[in-house]
């Protein structure tokens, strides 16, 4: 058997020949067959055993050859996958990095552009400004500490729109204002 394989296929057809076996042969025939898949090149002088071995063997060397063709297709595939991505992997501050790897850019804002800043994420004023024409800053604030308070905010990539989304469920100036305007019947 080959170095490093931990395993074989013994067919289910191989019932018709096994069940015609007594106990004490079928068992000298999978003894047989262990020996022979661990490489301890059996020997039997017992005819029985010989003939109901010989297409177990046939097939075993066939699954072999098999397998030995697969293994070196996957270490080639394997050093062909290594030499592609050193070829696209790029020098970064004197170090290699595949295409693969990610690379963080870190664009610098001067702190006093930025409205809210927490982990990862961050709001420009401007940003904030184009919020507060629809909401108000008690909302946008709120809705910030939602965010930052909430476990999951790593999986946002921008403050902004997050705050844009989660804000959408809250009344607009506009709705507030209108909402002012009526008075209910019974006041």
């Amino acid at each position: 058997m080959a170095e490093n394989k931990k395993g074989f296929l013994l067919y289910c057809d191989l019932i018709h020949t096994v069940q015609k076996l007594n106990d004490e042969q079928a068992g000298k025939l999978f003894k047989h067959v262990l020996d022979y898949v661990n490489d301890l090149n059996p020997v039997t002088e017992d005819l029985l055993t010989q003939v109901c071995f010989e297409p177990i063997k046939q097939s075993l060397k066939r699954d072999l050859k098999k397998w030995e063709k697969q293994h070196e297709q996957r270490i080639a595939a394997g050093k062909k996958s290594a030499q592609v991505r050193k070829q696209n992997s790029t020098s970064v501050n004197e170090r290699s990095v595949s295409s693969t790897d990610s690379v963080s850019v870190s664009v610098s804002v001067s702190d006093k552009d930025i409205y809210r800043r927490f982990a990862h994420l961050s709001m420009s004023l401007t940003e904030f400004n184009k919020l507060e024409l629809e909401y108000t800053k008690q909302q946008i604030d709120g809705v910030i500490d939602a965010i930052e308070n909430f476990k999951q905010n790593k999986k946002y990539k921008s403050l902004y729109l997050t705050s844009k989304n989660w804000l959408k469920k809250e009344e607009t100036k506009q709705e507030i204002q209108t909402l002012k305007g009526f008075k209910a019947p019974w006041e």
